[in-house]
């Protein structure tokens, strides 16, 4: 039986990702670890979300990391953005560990797409990617495998 990624663990870590806070992120990493079934389809997913987590914290000087030149104001990009991620989740080119992978990376932009990072007190202070994250959890979107596969 196939079960569903938790949205809410996935929707917090995407806000702990944009607001810098990695300690609270890894947490939610390790919890989301030990909540999903061992399947190559979350093994990918799962190492998508870590991927996001080592290539957020690094210096974001990083040229060729996607992160650092994601503007997360801009809604249509990051919308084209989860619309190419969600084709290669379509894919039949791609095998169950490379669907995960690119379906958490289709979830982040969704998230993203719905975060205001312009409107927040803290984003005219601090770079754009550091401003509050409104809340979510209103969200009742779940992903799951059947959706993606």
């Amino acid at each position: 039986m196939k079960m569903p990624i938790p949205s809410a663990l996935v929707t917090r870590f995407f806000q702990l990702l944009v607001n810098r806070q990695f300690s609270e992120a890894e947490r939610e990493l390790e919890r989301l670890k030990q909540r999903i079934h061992k399947t190559e389809w979350n093994r990918g997913y799962f190492r998508g979300l870590y991927g996001m987590l080592l290539a957020r914290r690094s210096n974001n000087n990083g040229s060729y990391a996607f992160f650092s030149k994601i503007d997360f104001n801009d809604k249509s990009s990051l919308t084209a953005y989860r619309r190419e991620f969600l084709g290669h989740v379509k894919s039949s080119l791609h095998g169950d560990f490379d669907r995960g992978f690119f379906s958490a990376w289709a979830d982040c932009m969704r998230v993203l797409g719905r975060i205001d990072t312009a409107s927040s007190p803290k984003a005219n202070s601090a770079a754009p990617e550091r401003g509050a994250v409104e809340d979510l959890k209103d969200d009742k979107s779940q992903a799951t495998m059947e959706r993606f596969l």
